[in-house]
């Protein structure tokens, strides 16, 4: 769907009637929502003819586009009423690598305390967090970067939703190790970074001891030792 008039119709028809439905509601029903649920049910079933994670993330990304004036219409005018679409697409945007897409999303149906479909698991808040600590992790595993605004940006969103402490001591982990990425005896830092990561680190260990950190607060230790020592 290239035609710019056609996505500016979609975006504008969403915006509309996202703004009719009442926060107790549900967009069933409306035009622009029906048109993307039967989208999205046929997006689901090519997808579970794809077996590799890696192929699926990767199908999600060619499939995501069509969805984003709806998304940009209900985003700008929807009171929060409950949208499956709008749900499923944000755990598409995680999966497919667009977390600043997917926290977009996330930002809007946390404040309305949407829920998610039967058919996931875990509640909004849980999803979001681990989501992003689980990408993270696996960012960091093979040595790359993880965007530490995203994690930040995660932390601040899902700070008063109730979720499992496991699922709350991954972010917090995950945060940490960015936070302390790249700091070294020869390379220290910006002033005060040391202290985050060891902070967050004992906010993850406090929540579940068998997180992982343990490791990771001793080096941090040792180093903010040899930083603050009298020389250091």
């Amino acid at each position: 769907m290239t035609n710019p008039c056609r996505r500016h119709f979609q975006r504008v028809t969403a915006a509309i009637e996202a703004a009719a439905a009442e926060p107790t509601q549900t967009m069933a029903g409306a035009t622009a929502y029906e048109h993307q649920l039967n989208q999205l049910l046929q997006d689901r079933l090519r997808l579970k003819q794809v077996q590799s994670n890696q192929g699926k993330a990767e199908l999600k990304r060619q499939l995501l586009p069509d969805y984003v004036p709806y998304v940009q219409g209900v985003l700008e005018a929807g009171q929060g009423a409950q949208d499956e679409v709008l749900t499923t697409v944000m755990v598409w945007r995680f999966d497919a690598g667009d977390f600043t897409g997917g926290l977009d999303i996330a930002q809007y149906v946390l404040k309305h305390k949407m829920v998610m479909p039967d058919r996931f698991a875990r509640t909004l808040g849980c999803l979001v967090a681990e989501e992003v600590a689980t990408a993270a992790f696996k960012a960091q595993k093979v040595g790359e970067p993880f965007d530490l605004a995203i994690l930040y940006r995660t932390a601040e969103l899902t700070d008063a939703e109730d979720m499992p402490d496991q699922a709350r001591a991954k972010l917090f982990l995950a945060t940490g190790r960015a936070t302390l990425e790249g700091v070294t005896e020869e390379q220290p830092g910006q002033p005060g970074q040391v202290q985050a990561g060891i902070d967050l680190l004992k906010k993850a260990i406090e929540l579940h001891d068998a997180c992982g950190g343990k490791k990771d607060l001793e080096r941090a230790e040792r180093l903010l030792k040899k930083f603050t020592a009298p020389g250091g």
